[in-house]
């Protein structure tokens, strides 16, 4: 695929941000958090030939409500809103956009990516856009988030305010609601002020997780709504869609494990609704937490009790909780049940991440929804496995997008439970 950039520019917020609103302030979630990216392309059919124009201003519209993406990080405190903007870059590919889907493993070629990620961390912005017209008329719109500020709820969120006002098209008769964008999380989560904490300067360890690597791989696994009710009638206990896919992954991925291996999962929480008074949705920051745990290699084919464990766990994340146990603001919550006199700290992770409820394939610039949503280039995850999860088209399966090593993943898409219950899915 041979793709050509026909311009760089920046992309800068439609009003000035206000010298008071200047200085955006990291809670102690921000700075704990390792300076990594989100990267996410959404691929429509068609789009007309005038919709970069569009794109273009109620992106500008946008970055007035979330200001502090246009912005560029300051230091281990604070973002500075400087109305810098965001890089946004228009190019094309002559040829059909099918010919990015024809690897049997999903991989959107990386120069979708609208820049390098090291670029990003030199200058300390925070958003860049990428938007793909290809010869057959299809668009690509990439985006790459720095995660400093920006969590899943953060990024899905302003996705689909970018798309509700490119949608209205500048009509004043549908205009779109935006409020409690931008909420301060300081008092609720206090920063740590010593510079030795701040994970936002990119050093080694944070380029470690960014940078592709030619031994993992990723496919596209997809639960169909049908199959996943199924999954859940056989657990039994009133098991939700996510608490039924990750005890069935985790089964496959134990089973999967090089021998002497330890797996200890680790599960992102969003804590905006869990706090009381809950936090806006809508807000950016990285207002989540990790649930890591593990349990013995004989209880993970148990899909009941691991549902019900990792049920009571998340359970457990609450506001009262919270400020109980870390009231100093520290919220990493680490369980490890059933594994006595083992060093979490030395065992792989697997990291899974829902993207679920988040609306993102009904993401509508004006020209319909998307075909695909995906994940962009190979993380690498170092020994570790990742997996995404986002919802299906329909709104009733999900797919899972699945980060490690060839050896593993030849080994995991053979367990009896991913072929009973999944499909590896690639685009044609």
């Amino acid at each position: 695929m041979e793709v050509h950039v026909m311009s760089r520019e920046i992309i800068k917020p439609s009003s000035t941000t206000p010298n008071h609103l200047r200085p955006y302030r990291l809670s102690r979630l921000d700075q704990i958090n390792i300076d990594n990216f989100i990267s996410i392309i959404f691929f429509y059919q068609e789009a007309p030939k005038n919709s970069d124009d569009r794109l273009k201003k109620s992106l500008s519209d946008t970055l007035t409500h979330y200001y502090p993406l246009a912005g560029r990080v300051k230091d281990h405190l604070s973002v500075d809103c400087d109305d810098n903007g965001v890089s946004y870059v228009e190019a094309r590919v002559a040829g059909d956009m099918s010919n990015v889907f024809k690897q049997p493993e999903i991989d959107p070629e990386e120069q979708l990516i609208p820049c390098n990620q090291q670029e990003m961390l030199k200058d300390q912005s925070i958003l860049s856009v990428q938007v793909t017209h290809f010869g057959c008329g299809g668009v690509a719109i990439c985006l790459l988030f720095r995660h400093v500020i920006v969590d899943a709820s953060s990024a899905a969120n302003f996705i689909k305010t970018w798309a509700a006002i490119a949608n209205c098209g500048g009509n004043d008769d549908d205009v779109v609601i935006i409020k409690d964008v931008v909420f301060d999380c300081t008092s609720i989560f206090p920063p740590q002020v010593h510079s030795g904490l701040s994970t936002t300067s990119g050093g080694d360890g944070a380029r470690a997780i960014l940078l592709s690597s030619s031994e993992t791989i990723k496919k596209r696994f997809i639960f169909e709504g049908s199959k996943i009710s199924a999954l859940q009638d056989e657990i039994g206990n009133g098991t939700t869609r996510f608490e039924a896919v990750f005890a069935l992954m985790w089964g496959a991925i134990t089973a999967a494990k090089r021998e002497g291996d330890d797996f200890v999962a680790a599960i992102p929480v969003n804590l905006r609704k869990r706090m009381n008074p809950p936090i806006p949705e809508q807000c950016i920051g990285n207002i989540c937490t990790i649930i890591q745990t593990n349990w013995p290699t004989e209880e993970t084919t148990n899909y009941s009790s691991l549902t019900s464990k990792v049920h009571e766990l998340v359970s457990m994340v609450n506001g009262d909780y919270v400020k109980k146990a870390y009231p100093n603001g520290w919220i990493l919550y680490r369980v490890t049940n059933g594994a006595a006199g083992r060093d979490t700290r030395r065992s792989r992770l697997f990291m899974i991440s829902s993207w679920c409820s988040l609306p993102l394939y009904k993401i509508d610039f004006g020209w319909g929804n998307p075909m695909l949503v995906a994940p962009v280039g190979k993380l690498n995850s170092g020994d570790n496995i990742v997996v995404g999860l986002m919802d299906t088209s329909d709104g009733a399966g999900i797919e899972a997008w699945v980060f490690m090593s060839k050896e593993e993943m030849a080994k995991f898409e053979q367990d009896p439970g991913v072929v009973a219950y999944a499909s590896f899915n690639p685009i044609t």
